[in-house]
């Protein structure tokens, strides 16, 4: 089977280097912005929406304008490419999966790729590679890269350029080497609670910063708005989120890799992170209740990063030939698992679980994971479609 994976590592460009892809992730962000603004001013017009070639050509036309010269030192497959971000952007829009497309800002997100792969070497014995309009560059090549090239992003984050090389390979067709079930309830005062009893401790990466990036957030509101102490200000509050996703990144990617590999079948909750998180604030007319204990729960359920614990968990499973379930989550840790009694009742506080009909007592979190297994058992059992999709119907945010 085929195996499309990427390989991502910093990269140690000179000066000179650094001011040329900072000037064509400019580039790319101008063909961006401008071709929104063509789309939506076409729109307004009422004409029909402008696709990609169509787009091209106009493209070709910016970057022969005297008024843009600078467009044509840049590479045109990265420029192209930022076409075909945005047509992803619509397709995903009308398809209702995404919002409508904004236009970027200089300084987030700021990266090009380049699609075409005879454009790149990659010298991994003495970690290099080469890019068009970029020549050879140092990086961090801490693995191998295995497989064939097919792109490679290059991307700046808290000042530092990173670049994710994609490759292409066949890999056998993989079989669990073990045959252990599990079920995952999720949570906040334990972060993952197993079917068995065991359970993951939460690592809580934002919380743990908390403090530190508040001091500098408030030194960084004194300073004035473009100066040069207001700039080194930012980068060090930049530098903090950076440590702040890194950190829990490598803990998902610990946990789920544990995971992966001991567990041939994992059943989890289908929660609906984005709707769990929502602000309680209400609006004017119809103000919203406590709004600040929400606020706080919300903070923690986006710092456990439970939508990434489910995409890395996903994949890794089919790597290592193993499954992935996700199951309503209704009531998962209301049910008695002993008799099916479900009450509201049953769930006395935040961790206790005493069943009020056959008396059956144990941890809150460990009865919810026991139902999960159960209901991904009965799925499995009967062939129905795995949902991947969320679910708009969950337990209230306190039970969790």
């Amino acid at each position: 089977m085929q195996r499309l994976q990427a390989y991502k590592f910093e990269l140690r460009p000179n000066g000179h280097q650094q001011r040329q892809m900072l000037r064509f992730a400019g580039a790319c962000r101008f063909v961006f912005n401008r071709a929104l603004a063509e789309q939506k001013a076409n729109h307004a017009a009422g004409q029909t929406y402008i696709g990609y070639v169509a787009m091209a050509k106009r493209l070709t036309a910016w970057r022969n304008d005297p008024a843009t010269p600078w467009l044509r030192e840049a590479p045109v497959h990265p420029l192209q490419h930022a076409l075909k971000d945005l047509e992803r952007a619509y397709t995903n829009f009308f398809a209702k999966r995404a919002a409508f497309p904004k236009f970027k800002k200089r300084g987030q997100h700021d990266s090009l790729r380049y699609p075409d792969p005879k454009q790149i070497k990659v010298d991994q014995a003495n970690g290099r590679i080469f890019l068009p309009k970029l020549g050879w560059m140092r990086l961090r090549l801490s693995r191998p890269v295995p497989g064939l090239l097919k792109n490679v992003t290059v991307s700046m984050r808290a000042g530092r350029w990173f670049v994710s090389i994609q490759t292409e390979r066949d890999v056998a067709q993989p079989a669990p080497h073990v045959t252990i079930a599990v079920g995952i309830d999720l949570g906040i005062a334990r972060f993952a609670t197993f079917s068995d009893g065991s359970f993951i401790a939460p690592l809580s990466s934002f919380r743990r910063h908390e403090a530190r990036l508040r001091r500098y957030q408030r030194a960084m509101s004194r300073k004035v708005k473009g100066s040069n102490n207001w700039r080194r200000a930012k980068a060090r509050v930049q530098r903090i989120h950076a440590r702040i996703g890194n950190v829990r990144a490598d803990f998902l990617h610990k946990a789920t890799t544990r995971i992966a590999r001991e567990h041939a079948l994992v059943c989890i909750e289908d929660l609906a992170v984005r709707n769990m998180s929502r602000s309680a604030s209400g609006t004017v007319e119809a103000p919203g209740s406590r709004v600040r204990a929400k606020s706080g729960l919300n903070k923690a359920i986006l710092d456990q990063g439970w939508f990434e614990f489910r995409r890395q968990l996903e994949y890794k499973l089919a790597w290592a030939g193993g499954h992935l379930i996700a199951v309503p989550p209704a009531h998962t840790s209301r049910t008695c698992p002993a008799c099916g009694h479900v009450a509201a009742e049953n769930r006395t506080t935040q961790a206790r679980f005493a069943c009020v009909a056959c008396g059956h007592s144990d941890h809150a979190d460990v009865v919810g994971a026991i139902n999960i297994l159960a209901r991904g058992h009965r799925v499995a059992a009967c062939g129905e479609p795995v949902q991947l999709g969320r679910s708009t119907k969950q337990e209230p945010a306190e039970a969790i």
